[in-house]
């Protein structure tokens, strides 16, 4: 089953709520102009097998009503920066805009999982413009985290991983490094901007 007939007729405005908030991320992009804060982007539709798995776990059932009323994160963007300030300065200018009500933050750069994972998720709904009514993830993270993530996503569905314990405890040290090495090159940003002033 296509996400088109999984989600019938909500599914062209999915899309259209995805290319809103693209569009909104390109404009910040440009209001910064010289500073290039976001890297690149890529945006989703959850696909009818992953939605369902996700109802399920949930105890829910399989259906687009329950897809659309129930789960918040069908349409993902997902916003890359080199630098954790450019994920806090475009977090902000998508939390600000009047367009958007913020449904939840999660904050897991200050505050990261167990196994390392460093992201900023933002839940927002959309009260004006052509995906009104409809809600959004947005991911923002680093690009050396948006790295790491796509391998430990990776291995979450793989059904046996041998040596798991020793493959957690690997990601998880390769993750402190990444948010190290991320600290540092912020630091060596403020450094040379500092030097131009």
């Amino acid at each position: 089953m296509t996400a088109k007939e999984f989600y019938g007729p909500s599914f062209s405005l999915m899309c259209r709520a995805k290319d809103q908030v693209l569009d909104v991320v390109e404009q910040g992009k440009r209001a910064w102009e010289g500073q290039r804060p976001v890297l690149y982007t890529s945006a989703r539709i959850k696909s009818p097998s992953s939605m369902c798995r996700k109802l399920a776990q949930r105890g829910l059932p399989q259906t687009r009503q329950a897809a659309l009323s129930q789960i918040r994160d069908g349409i993902g963007v997902r916003v890359i920066c080199a630098f954790h300030s450019d994920v806090y300065r475009m977090a902000r200018w998508l939390e600000e805009r009047p367009e958007f009500v913020v449904l939840e933050t999660k904050d897991y750069i200050s505050r990261p999982k167990a196994n390392g994972y460093r992201s900023y998720h933002l839940i927002l709904g959309i009260r004006a413009g052509q995906g009104k009514g409809m809600t959004v993830e947005v991911q923002l993270r680093t690009i050396a985290t948006d790295f790491w993530a796509s391998l430990e996503h990776q291995m979450k569905y793989k059904k046996k991983v041998p040596h798991e314990g020793l493959i957690r405890e690997e990601l998880k040290r390769c993750a402190d490094e990444i948010a190290s090495v991320d600290l540092s090159m912020e630091t060596i940003r403020e450094l040379l901007a500092r030097g131009f002033a």
